[in-house]
This record gives C-alpha cells, structure tokens and sequence, in this order.
C-alpha cells in the first residue's frame, strides 16, 4: 500500500496533473481522494487548517474552581507556607472527596494554571530585560558578597568587594574582614590603583550602608553618609544608585554575577590561609590570571578590551583623603584599648595615657601622639581581644609569676610566635634556677625578639638548650652568632643532630685559627730534679 503523501504535495500534485489536462474524476481515482479534495487543491495551493476537535470534559473539572482558590491565596501567603502539588492533591481528596484522578493529571493543570493567575492578578511578567551598551571606560559596578574561608585552620566568612568595570567586564576583588566604611573605601582605592584610573561616567551601587544613609521615597534620591560624600568628591566618583531591593539587582547584574563567577571559580575548595594578606595575594593573582578569560561569547579576552579603556579613564587624585577612621581610646590597667568593643594591647609604659587609635579594614594601628607604637589584625566579632606578649615583657619581669597563666601568652603559642622550643628552654631554666629566675631568664630571650629576627632567636634558644646554657646571656650569644653566620642555614643550627659542638667553651675554641706551634716540652725542666734514695736501697755506712 502507497503511504499517503503530504497534504502540501498532494495538493501541488493534484494541480500539476489539473494543467496537464486531467480530468477532476481521472485525478480522483489516481490519488484516491473525494471531489472535494480535488476542489481545494484547484482554489488554493495550501491546504485549510484542519478544525480543532471540541475539548473533552476531564474527571477534574469539577475541582479546577476549588484549585484556582488555593492558588489564588497563596499570592499573599508567605512564601515558606505555599501550598504544594501534594497539599493541593490531598486537601481535594480530604475536603472535596476527589477520587479517581490522578496526581499527574493535578499536577499538570497546576502547572499551567499557577502562572495564568499571576498574571491575572498583575504579578507577572515581574520584569522585562532590555540589553545595554556601555561605552568604554564609562561605567563600573560595586557589590560585597560573602565568602567562607579557613583562617589559620579556623572556618570563617569574609567579605568579597567587587569593582568591575561594564565594558570590559575587568574586575579587581578584595577581601576584608568587616564590611563597613572602612572596607567600602579601601575597596574603592585599591581597585583605582589597580586600574589606573577612575570611570567618566556612572558607579553603579545598591543601597550599601556605607553610601547610603537613607532611601528618600521617590525617584532615585537619596541621602548620602557624610563620609561618603567626601570620599567620592576626592576620588570624583559620579554614584547611581539602583532600586533598592531584590527588584534593582538586575540594574547591576554584572557584578552580582561576577561575585558568584569568583566564589564557584576561585574560593572551591575553600583556601586555607594564614592572613588575609595572604588572601588578597592570592586574589590579585587571580585577578590578573582573569585577564585571559572570554565573557560568554566575546571574540576578544578581558585584558584585550580593558586595553582599549583604560587611556579614557579619569587621572588619579593628587591629594587622597583617609580611609580609616579614627579612635582616641584610654589605655587601661590591663594596657588595653578598647575600639568597637574589642581590646586590642599597647606597650606597658601607656597605661593611664590617651592613645589615637586608627582604624582599618583588615588591621588597626595604634599612636602614641604621632609614634606609632602597637599594630594589630583587626578582630572578627565582638568582644574579643587582640593581645600582643612583647608588650608585656618589662611589666612581666617584675611579675614573673604572671606569666604562665597570661592570656598573651596563650594567643603567641595560637600564632605560633611561642614556639615548643621556648617552653622546652622555660622547664629546663626553671629546672635549674628555680620558677622565677628561670621565667625571667625566659622574658629575657623574649626581649631578644625586639632586635632579632624570629628565626634566629629560636635557632639560639635550640643551640643553648642542647649545650646546656640556660641564661638568656647565652642564647643572645647564640642568636647573634647565627645572625651574623649568613652562610650557615639557620635549620641546621637548631637542630642538634647536625651540631657536633657541646658546649659554649668549645666552640670558642673552634672559632680560633689553627695552632701549628710543636707541642711543649719539659725536659729541660727534668734536670733540676734532685735525685732521691729508694726505700730499699737503704742508707750507706759512715
């Protein structure tokens, strides 16, 4: 049996053989079809739309209007208590005696049903997405976002800062430990130093804490924060502020999606770092690295476009405003200041003294007057401390007994500044000179840290310790002479296998030039000994 041809070439068949001069009952009876078919063919080359059959009736119809209910209430219902496929199936079944209908089939009519009534109640389309052309080196985007990091082996959140530049898609990142002023602004100048230069038009921002003090209730204005307004007046940034919710992210969907791109590519698995420097090392690499990557489909890489930008950007200020801010905390009997409710140590001799204290993103750093005398890791959290033991030491060495129980102490041995080498030197001083001199021995070779590399104060406490020298005199002996020795390595001199040397007497002697002197002699000495009987022989006759 010949398969029915297409209704399109059945048709240009029928009027091929109609021209050719077949009768209508000749074409009929060659292609099996009704006169009918053959007079549609002949008024028109394309077939008529077929009818559509009537809808059938479904067993759920009688349930479609208590269906439309339910999702016409979860508009406004919160969106964690929505009814789900299942609740709509089986409130049917408990409240409506539903039976004989499957899930399935529920399930479909919801699918469809669910976005015609959003848009009949003028929640849908949300929003329509026009695509944009931006100008080089006019436009930038700014957004923090939150990333997990191990510091020093401990699980913590950071905060991302993201410049990126619209043309280009070039993107300078950093990582701060607040997300406050302070992180906003030195976000801002080290992705300007990276650049090289400042956008001629727009800065795209969402409503951030740190530029925004408050949303005015029509158009776009808003009011700026104080600081704000002078930073950006230094720098000569022209700020455009998105809507503010979820609504005016897609103004600034550029650097939404980089932070995202940035934290998938770069921050899995999780980095495990010693400091945030450390961090922001690995970050600029990365930055740089990004310059070789093609954005979607783009015929040329990141670094090649930002190429053509960068010589229309603005200069860099002359003159820069300061990013952090400043404290003028007391420093208090514990040789403590307080700023943001966490404590951070100062040297011994400023108790009772008003201290400036500045403010960083990632650091703070403490002045006494104009001297700079402490600088710390800023805390995470609050109601910490940051404690440093050297600035301990003079008030220890008339309390020595304080010592083993202080909390710096504890925070040196966390960050690895009190080496086992230090308590194995600290038990064997006070071994030998009792627990207070031996302790004050100990806050003595700490005060060598003050002028020594950290290196070799320990290779010297490692020498000694292995020649028995438990005076701070002796490791300071020992940490100079390995200071000095710059063609020994300093792991060989704290390891006590590879030093055949047992004692300080020694290796003195072993510094000395060769003696090629002959051994002395006492023979001459010999002749002046007088000659003495032997008991056995006796005494002779008179």
């Amino acid at each position: 049996m010949v398969p029915p041809r297409p209704r399109v070439e059945l048709y240009a068949a029928i009027r091929r053989d109609s021209r050719i001069g077949l009768s209508s009952r000749e074409i009929e009876r060659k292609y099996h079809v009704g006169w009918r078919t053959v007079r549609a063919a002949l008024d028109s080359v394309w077939p008529a739309p077929r009818k559509a059959y009537p809808k059938r009736g479904s067993k759920l119809d009688p349930f479609k209007p208590a269906i439309d209910a339910m999702l016409r209430t979860d508009l406004d219902a919160p969106r964690k208590q929505r009814h789900t496929i299942k609740r709509i199936y089986d409130r049917l079944i408990d409240e409506h005696a539903m039976t004989d209908v499957s899930y399935r089939r529920v399930r479909d009519y919801v699918a469809e049903r669910k976005a015609q009534i959003r848009v009949e109640a003028g929640r849908a389309p949300t929003q329509v997405f026009i695509a944009q052309t931006h100008k080089p080196g006019a436009e930038a985007e700014v957004d923090f976002g939150e990333v997990a990091i191990r510091l020093r082996g401990k699980l913590v959140t950071v905060y991302l800062f993201a410049f990126r530049m619209s043309f280009s898609g070039k993107a300078v990142h950093r990582a701060f430990i607040s997300g406050g002023f302070e992180a906003f602004f030195e976000g801002h100048v080290h992705a300007f130093e990276v650049l090289g230069g400042i956008p001629y038009g727009k800065v795209r921002y969402d409503n951030l804490k740190a530029a925004v003090s408050r949303v005015l209730g029509f158009a776009r204005y808003r009011q700026e924060a104080d600081r704000w307004l002078g930073f950006r007046e230094t720098w000569g940034i022209e700020p455009f502020y998105c809507q503010p919710g979820i609504e005016g992210a897609h103004e600034k969907g550029g650097v939404e999606g980089d932070v995202g791109w940035f934290r998938r590519n770069h921050m899995v698995p999780v980095p495990d770092v010693g400091s945030l420097d450390e961090l922001n090392h690995m970050i600029d690499g990365w930055d740089l690295a990004d310059d070789n990557r093609r954005i979607g489909l783009r015929p040329y890489t990141i670094g090649e476009h930002f190429a053509v930008e960068k010589p229309l950007l603005k200069p860099l200020p002359a003159e820069r405003c300061e990013t952090g801010r400043w404290f003028h905390p007391r420093v208090d009997r514990f040789s403590q200041v307080t700023v943001q409710a966490n404590r951070y140590s100062v040297p011994v001799r400023l108790i009772g003294r008003q201290s400036r204290a500045l403010l960083h993103a990632n650091r703070i750093e403490i002045y006494d007057s104009t001297r700079l005398v402490a600088r710390h890791e800023r805390f995470m959290g609050k109601g910490g401390s940051q404690l440093d033991l050297d600035h301990y030491l003079e008030g220890l060495l008339r309390k020595p007994g304080a010592l083993p129980g202080a909390t710096a102490l504890e925070q040196a041995r966390a960050a690895g500044k009190f080496t086992p080498v230090h308590d194995a030197w600290w038990a064997a001083a006070c071994k030998a000179h009792g627990d207070r001199d031996g302790t004050k021995a100990l806050i003595e070779v700490l005060l060598l840290h003050r002028h020594l590399a950290h290196e070799q104060v320990v290779a010297g406490i490692a020498a000694a310790l292995h020649s028995g020298a438990l005076t701070a005199d002796a490791v300071a002996v020992e940490a100079r002479r390995i200071a000095d020795d710059t063609s020994a390595p300093t792991p060989a001199d704290s390891n006590p296998a590879a030093n055949p040397i047992v004692s300080l007497t020694e290796r003195r002697l072993a510094q000395l030039p060769p003696d090629t002197r002959p051994p002395p002699s006492v023979t001459h000495y010999d002749q002046l000994l007088r000659l003495r009987p032997t008991a056995q022989e006796g005494t002779p006759n008179q």
